[in-house]
């Protein structure tokens, strides 16, 4: 299972936005699908990153 929580807390941690995120290019479609835990795109991840100035481990978390 994935959980997003480090994304959010790496967020706030950085000052950043869902605006902001939307601003970048990440679309609403795929900020509902972080916020219920669904499946994204590598490259979303890496666009994400890319905004956060992350890496993946701060983003998400797989859960057994």
């Amino acid at each position: 299972m994935l959980d997003y929580s480090p994304l959010w807390e790496t967020m706030e941690r950085k000052g950043v936005s869902q605006y902001r995120l939307l601003k970048a290019g990440v679309d609403n479609k795929t900020l509902d699908a972080l916020k219920k835990g669904k499946n994204i795109t590598l490259l979303t991840l890496e666009r994400i990153c890319d905004i956060l100035d992350c890496t993946p481990n701060e983003v998400v978390q797989f859960i057994k």
